[in-house]
């Protein structure tokens, strides 16, 4: 039987992943809240002899892709205030600066990609796990890996890529 303490501790992973594909602390506390919303209002469809983390990562995966979705349908959003992006300064610390180029080169990789690195190098998690909570094929996961982490390292260095065309 999983308690509340549990749950808690899934907490933070949660949102490393959330804030990770949002690209925004409020939208990734958004997404954490409407995981946990989701998953206490289903909680009887949750498998017992199933783990949790991946239960949660997975209605987490899916809200974020429905609401992806929705936004495509919707005009732009305008920011409200320019000149706030100006208002930070740079990063002092090279480590600092490298992860800040990392976070900022995140978003030019395919959402599927994207999703994926983050599964198994930001949150640790096995091919397995990320493919159930993706709803893909280990192979391919793996693929969407390995194509992911080149893509990073050639942004990384400075080059340039041609857009990923998508085929169906």
């Amino acid at each position: 039987m999983v308690d509340r303490q549990e749950i808690v501790a899934e907490i933070p992973g949660l949102r490393r992943y959330a804030r990770a594909l949002t690209g925004s602390a409020d939208a990734a506390d958004e997404l954490v809240q409407d995981c946990l919303e989701r998953a206490c209002s289903r909680w009887h469809l949750w498998q017992r002899h199933r783990a949790l983390r991946p239960w949660l990562f997975t209605i987490m995966h899916n809200l974020f892709v429905s609401g992806q979705r929705r936004e495509r349908r919707r005009p732009p959003m305008v920011p409200v205030d320019p000149d706030i992006a100006g208002l930070s300064s740079p990063a002092s610390q090279e480590a600092h600066v490298d992860i800040g180029e990392l976070v900022r080169k995140l978003p030019a990789l395919p959402d599927e990609q994207r999703e994926v690195v983050l599964l198994v190098g930001l949150e640790g998690m096995t091919y397995a796990e990320a493919a159930t909570i993706t709803g893909a094929p280990i192979g391919t996961v793996m693929s969407r890996l390995a194509r992911g982490r080149e893509r990073l390292r050639q942004l990384m260095a400075g080059g340039e890529l041609p857009p990923v065309r998508r085929v169906k």
